[in-house]
Formats: C-alpha cells, sequence, structure tokens
C-alpha cells in the first residue's frame, strides 16, 4: 500500500466522516479536492518520480498538495516555514528539487527551482489521470533533520514507513475513535505534526482541525468553537495552559479549590466529596471545549509537573518520543497509576529497543530497530555506517533508562542536537560550519545552554588576538541571517584560547560548556 492508497481506504471506510473539520470536508470530499490538485500538477509538469517542495503553513491546500504529489508518483520534500531563501535553494538543490508548491508569501526570486501557487483555485479533475503505481519502499518523503546548510542529512521516508507509523498509532485506539477531532496546530513539515495530523487521523476516521497559526486567543477560540477530541502539542505550549489555569485560579480566589484537588483528589472521593473534584475537572476541561479526552506532548521532554498537573484534573496525558528517521512517535507512553519523570513509553507495534553501554544507573544509548525506522540517510554512506549496525538497529544518539513499568525514560543526549523550548531542532554542526567562515575565527563550539531558565543556542569562540567582542558581534549576527532566527546564536564567549579538541580534532563540546560554567570564558555576552 502506498500513501494514496490509504486515503482511498479511509474515505471508502468513513466517506462522510469530516476530515478537514473546519472547512467542513469530508474524507471523500478530499479524495476529490487531491485528484482536482493534481490535475494542476500535472499541468505544471509534475510526473512520476519527481521531488515537488510544499512550503505551507497549516492550511487545507497543504495536505491536499501533499496527496496529490503522492498521486501523480512524486516525493515530497517537507520545508521549514521559519527558514531563508539561502536555505530554500540549497535544501533544492540538495534533494534535485525543480518546482515548490508555496503560499505566495514565500515566493522570491530563485534560478534553483519554480514556485507553484499552493492557494490557486484547482480546476476539475483530469479523467484521464490514474494513481500512479507505487511501490511500498518507493520514498515519499524527504526531510532534513541536520540543518539545511553545509552538508545536511537527509531522510528519505518511504511509504511503508508511514503507513507503518499509522498502523502503530492503533495503540492509541482507546483515547481516539471514528468522527473524532484531532486539534492541527503543530506544523505538518515537523514530523511530529505530520504523525497525528495525518497519519493517525488516516488510521481512526477522524478529523483534523487545521491552525496554521500559534496565536494563542485563536487557539482558545478553537478549543471554545469545535470542542477538540485530542490535543497534541509540544510540551511548552502545555506548560503555558497550565500556568495561565493557575494564574487564572488565583485571580479569582480559586486557586485553594484548584491545589487541593491536585494534592487530595483520590481522598476527597474516598470520603464522598467526589462532586467538587468533578467540579474543578469540568471547569479545567472546558477551557479546553469541554470534550477533550488526550493530550499528546512530543518534540522534548515534558516537565514532570506539567503531566501530573493534568492527569490529576482528569485529562489523559501521554508523552510521544521518536526522531524525524522514525516517523515520529516510535515509543508512546501509557497513563499508568504509578509514573516516572520524562517517561515516554515503550516500542509501539512492529518496533523494538535495546539500550547499550549502559552506566552504573542503568543509562544507556537507545538504538531501536523496526517498520518505522528509515533506511538510510539521502547520498551520505558515511553517516549511515556510523549510525546502524549489522543487525540493522538504528543509534538515536539518546540517551535513556528503563523503569519497572518497562517505560523509558530520556536521560540526555548523546549526540549535540540542541532542543529549545519550543521543541524546534537547532543542529551544531551547521551553526559551527557557518561561523568559521568568519575571518579572525579559529574555531567554535555551540552547544546547548541555559540562559534566566531558557534553553538557547550558545557559542564558544577561538579568535586571533586582534579580534574584538564588537568586530565578533557584528560577524555573528551577519551570519545569522543565513539561517532561520529561531537558530540564532545571540549568546557567546570569546577566547583567544584554543578549545579543547580530541586526537581527531573534534572539539570536546561537554568540556567547553563545563569551561564556561567554571567562569574560564570571562567576555561572554549575556
Amino acid at each position: 500500500m502506498n500513501m494514496y492508497q490509504l486515503l482511498e481506504k479511509a474515505a471508502a471506510t468513513w466517506p462522510d466522516n469530516l476530515f478537514l473539520v473546519r472547512e467542513g470536508v469530508t474524507f471523500s470530499g478530499f479524495v476529490e479536492l487531491v485528484k482536482r490538485r493534481a490535475a494542476e500538477l500535472h499541468a505544471a509538469g509534475v510526473k512520476r518520480g519527481d521531488i515537488v517542495g510544499v512550503l505551507s503553513h497549516n492550511i487545507p491546500q497543504m495536505p491536499t498538495t501533499m496527496f496529490a504529489v503522492w498521486y501523480l508518483g512524486g516525493t515530497v520534500l517537507l520545508l521549514d516555514t521559519n527558514l531563508t531563501p539561502f536555505e530554500y535553494d540549497n535544501m533544492t538543490s540538495t534533494t534535485d528539487c525543480h518546482i515548490v508548491a508555496a503560499e505566495k508569501s514565500f515566493f522570491y526570486k530563485t534560478k534553483k527551482f519554480k514556485f507553484f501557487d499552493i492557494t490557486q483555485p484547482d480546476g476539475k479533475a483530469n479523467g484521464r489521470l490514474k494513481p500512479a503505481p507505487l511501490e511500498s519502499l518507493d520514498v515519499a518523503t524527504l526531510s532534513f533533520t541536520s540543518g539545511s546548510t553545509g552538508k545536511p542529512k537527509v531522510v528519505p521516508l518511504t511509504h511503508f514507513n508511514l503507513i507503518e507509523c499509522s498502523n502503530s498509532l492503533d495503540d492509541m485506539r482507546e483515547y481516539i475513535g471514528a468522527g473524532d477531532i484531532m486539534y492541527g496546530f503543530l506544523p505538518m513539515y515537523h514530523i511530529f505534526g505530520f504523525a497525528v495530523e495525518l497519519l493517525a487521523t488516516l488510521h481512526y476516521g477522524a478529523g483534523v482541525l487545521l491552525q496554521p497559526t500559534v496565536n494563542p486567543k485563536e487557539i482558545m477560540a478553537d478549543f471554545k468553537q469545535f470542542r477538540p477530541h485530542a490535543i497534541p502539542a509540544v510540551p511548552r505550549l502545555f506548560e503555558v495552559i497550565r500556568n495561565r489555569i493557575i494564574d487564572t485560579a488565583k485571580s479569582q480566589n480559586k486557586w485553594w479549590l484548584v491545589n487541593g484537588v491536585l494534592k487530595y483528589g483520590k481522598f476527597l472521593r474516598m470520603i464522598g466529596l467526589g462532586f467538587i473534584v468533578n467540579k474543578v475537572q469540568n471547569e479545567i476541561r472546558a477551557i479546553f471545549g469541554g470534550r477533550v479526552s488526550l493530550l499528546i506532548a512530543g518534540g522534548a521532554a515534558t516537565k514532570p509537573e506539567v503531566e501530573t498537573f493534568y492527569e490529576r484534573l482528569g485529562l489523559r496525558f501521554i508523552q510521544g518520543y521518536g526522531l524525524t528517521e522514525t516517523v515520529g512517535p516510535v515509543c508512546i507512553s501509557k497513563p499508568l497509576k504509578k509514573r516516572f519523570p520524562f517517561a515516554f513509553g515503550a516500542p509501539t507495534t512492529n518496533n523494538e529497543c535495546e539500550i547499550r553501554d549502559m552506566n552504573e544507573d542503568g543509562v544507556g544509548v537507545l538504538w531501536i530497530r523496526g517498520h518505522q525506522v528509515f533506511g538510510g540517510y539521502l547520498n551520505n554512506p558515511d553517516a549511515n555506517e556510523v549510525v546502524f549496525d549489522e543487525r540493522g538497529f538504528f543509534n538515536t544518539g539518546d540517551m535513556v533508562s528503563m523503569d519497572k513499568n518497562g517505560e523509558l525514560h530520556f536521560a540526555g543526549r548523546k549526540k549535540q542536537v540542541i532542543v529549545l523550548d519550543s521543541g524546534k531542532n537547532v543542529y551544531p554542526d551547521e551553526l559551527e560550519a557557518l561561523f568559521m567562515k568568519i575571518p579572525g575565527v579559529n574555531n567554535v563550539a555551540v552547544f546547548e545552554h541555559k540562559i534566566k531558565d531558557k534553553t538557547v543556542a550558545y557559542g564558544v569562540f577561538s579568535v586571533e588576538p586582534d579580534m574584538t567582542l564588537e568586530k565578533l558581534s557584528a560577524a555573528v549576527a551577519n551570519a545569522n541571517k543565513k539561517v532561520a532566527s529561531y537558530k540564532w546564536v545571540t549568546h557567546f564567549a570569546m577566547t583567544t584560547d584554543d578549545l579543547p579538541t580530541t586526537s581527531t580534532q573534534k572539539i570536546k563540546h561537554h568540556i567547553v560548556r563545563q569551561n564556561l560554567i567554571d567562569g574560564k570564558y570571562p567576555t561572554r555576552k549575556e
């Protein structure tokens, strides 16, 4: 089966269920939209085997275009909306992409590819066009997972990978059903949003309520009007909503009541005061529209107090773990009587894991094998040799442990990827390659650091003796402009000493960071 066939199967099973909720489009109606868009793309020159970039916020034309590309036998290049023309040119050149379906606001002059207006109205379907005979192992999507400049890592995911992820999400069946509404403000170009808003909805016959912005007022208005059943988000958003609930309760002199339910809810039920617990829980559910049955966190680790807050207020809260290389959620936690901090569950159906090189605390590196694991980075045999073993296990680079419930726990990252509070990934090697082009910079280390309790990408620069902080600040600011703003390094230190390296001249990031903490780089900018 391929992705278009998965859509046809869903449409045959639930033809009258809403798929695009806000627009009132059913599953069968969505199939017709896909065929009409396929006709337009075909007229624009798209044919089987072509790579088509999709650059868009969460608007209906985005999933419509993706399925139209698959209908024609093409591959979708998922493009982050936060990047720069410099990065888009690099990404399309790397993947041999010659057409990008984008919103008009992203158009710019380029010789690398041509734009297709993703918002243009479509004509009639072309009766002569038939779905391309794609195989399950044909590549469905391409995603960049280590930056978009320098020598990036590009992840090809096959139709088999995507459909197996869809099937594995059956592990959440007790929380999601046909006709339910999945809230969809997570960007679909990110694998977390793609998995829950497309793959899960197709599997369950659920609808997706697309939201192209992250405006809190619009999100809260959607909750009130459409009353979604499942809400996936990065942990930071759930934390923001929790803080807003607490502040509102305090301003209304109700915090003592909410806090009492948080601490003594079970006891209150035991002594016959369950109606108080129900009243508080219903008021909290009303904030999400009143029908929410599941909160899904992913993209970063959730603070234990945030997870506990929602669960004690009667909301099911689960944590997913995954990478682009595993089509997102390859592990999903389950609500348990006794939870432990940062638990993200066990591997989903048809996936397995091993924890290797464990230390005395039971923490080791997570390796995963299964139907969702990709086959290797595009045209990058050196990287593939490092991350795969002879048995087909993939090295995630993440440090984990396992509790007595069989759930995995995130303990840190062996690799250097920086995960911001927003859930976005920043790749040090990409930024270091940019900064090494600055005259007078001998070496640079970029790593994850905390500034006023906020996770940032921090840089330590080894420079020539005549370099000044003012000159370096200007050069770093200019280099930052070449990448998305969330990747910018605005906090850094400068030293004329050499940075510590290994015998193969690789920077020892952990030592540089410790030196920074110890105050050995006093010229840092805050």
